[in-house]
Parts: structure tokens; C-alpha cells; sequence
């Protein structure tokens, strides 16, 4: 495969304008982003932030970043993504790295490039993390962690932000003989997307559909079009960043490596 790892990074944030170049350790959030992406060495990746706004820009330049400059009415980093991917004709996939996420894990990333690489029925990429049995309750009601229904095969089923699957009869009740173990059907969704080139065009020519609007999940979208999604279930999620009060967190904490 030739990669093209694109960055969303825009300035207008409704909660938190700005956000790409706030300050995390002594360096803008984004260039954790772009500095973890290149650590990773993925194979035959170029990587390339994209912005709407001359300020990340300059800024994403003078640390060397290679800056593609985008549209600024995309309603999705999805949309931006796909912009920047026409620049790139040569690029079979295209990896979307959240420019909020700068503890971003590189064996995460290549967990997903692998699973493309070894799936060819999946048309896109995602990643998991199992929710463990003592957050099960606070996490399955919370709306604002997206949880995932998948097949023991990986592909994903459905996407929701409200509790699922469902354990009718309590989860204590479940066998003990599950594929990996009594935990596994309960993940929660790491935003990170990995599409095969048509797959991105595809999804980005397609209007919003009933259940995206509902849930207001994206990848729903590419559910209702028959798309086939395939998820890597990873050890942890990323810690990412939504608000100023997120970033003071994670700036007291020590800076994984």
C-alpha cells in the first residue's frame, strides 16, 4: 500500500478555538500529533497536516511538517481528508489521525495498517478498546463514549452512543467460553479511520444518512452504504483533547513515550 496520513488541524474549534496550537509539554498540540505519526516509521506514509487556517499553517511549517491547505467549509475531518488525498493520486489508503489526540499510540497505528493490509474484504479501518468490568456501568451509559457492536471476526456491526450490546439477562450470566474472554464484546470506539482510497471518495459523496443524524456518528454513514468496517481491538484509547480543562490534564501528567 502507499499511505497518506493526513492531519486534520482547524483553528475554529466551538469549544476550544485555537486548540491545534495550544501549548502541551512546550510544543503546540499539533506537532505531538505529527511528531508521534512520524516516530511510527509506517511504511511508505507520507504524512501531511491539513489546515484551514494560515496560523497552524506557519506554525506547522517552521517545525518542517509537510501543510496542505483546505477548504474551510468541510463539515467533517473526513471531508478534508479526502481533499488532501486528490493531491496525492498514488495514495491507495488514506490513515486520518485526530489532530486532538497527541499521545496518539504508533504500535496502535500500525495495528491498523496491518488489518487493512490483511483484510481485503474491509473497506475501512477502525480501532477498539475493551471497556473493563468495573467502568462497564458508568461507560455504557455515558453518551459521549461511542461504543461498538462487533462480529467475532472483527467487522464492525453497528456504532452507538448508547449502551451496546445489550446483556438481557445481566453481563454475570455470560459463558465464561468466549473467544477471548467475558469482556470482549463490550469496546468502546478509538476515533482513528483508515480507508481504502474508494471507500473515502465513496463516503464523501454520500449526504448524511437517517442513522448518522440520529446518533450524529459519521461512521454510520458508511454503515447504511454497505461499506465494510473492520475494527483492531487495541490495549487502551488514546487520552485526547476536547477542552482547555483536558489539556491542563494532561499537562500534569508525565508525557508517555
Amino acid at each position: 500500500m502507499s499511505l497518506l496520513v493526513v492531519i486534520p488541524a482547524r483553528y475554529g474549534s466551538s469549544r476550544f478555538p485555537g486548540k491545534p496550537l495550544a501549548t502541551l509539554h512546550g510544543k503546540p498540540m499539533v506537532w505531538h500529533t505529527w511528531q508521534r505519526t512520524l516516530n511510527a516509521n509506517l511504511p511508505n506514509a507520507t504524512v501531511v497536516i491539513a489546515t484551514d487556517d494560515e496560523r497552524i499553517a506557519t506554525v506547522a511549517r517552521s517545525f518542517g511538517a509537510t501543510v496542505a491547505m483546505t477548504r474551510q467549509d468541510h463539515p467533517s475531518g473526513t471531508d478534508r481528508a479526502w481533499e488532501v488525498a486528490q493531491a496525492y493520486p498514488n495514495a491507495t489508503s488514506i490513515l486520518n489521525v485526530q489532530g486532538d489526540e497527541p499521545f496518539i499510540d504508533s504500535q496502535q497505528l500500525h495495528q491498523a495498517v496491518a488489518l487493512l493490509a490483511n483484510t481485503p474484504k474491509a473497506d475501512i479501518v477502525t480501532l477498539v478498546c475493551r471497556i473493563e468490568a468495573a467502568e462497564r456501568e458508568a461507560t455504557l451509559a455515558n453518551p459521549n463514549v461511542v461504543k461498538a457492536a462487533m462480529a467475532t471476526s472483527g467487522r464492525c456491526l453497528y456504532f452507538s452512543r448508547a449502551g451496546i450490546p445489550f446483556c438481557r439477562d445481566g453481563w454475570a450470566s455470560l459463558p465464561q467460553a468466549l473467544p477471548t474472554d467475558a469482556d470482549w464484546p463490550v469496546v468502546r470506539h478509538v476515533g482513528l479511520y483508515l480507508y481504502r482510497r474508494q471507500a473515502l471518495q465513496q463516503l464523501t459523496q454520500l449526504p448524511p444518512s437517517p442513522l448518522e443524524q440520529i446518533e450524529k456518528l459519521e461512521q454510520l454513514r458508511a454503515l447504511e452504504a454497505e461499506l465494510t468496517l473492520y475494527a483492531a481491538i487495541v490495549t487502551h484509547a488514546p487520552e485526547g483533547v476536547d477542552t482547555p480543562e483536558d489539556l491542563a490534564r494532561l499537562e500534569a501528567m508525565a508525557q508517555p513515550v
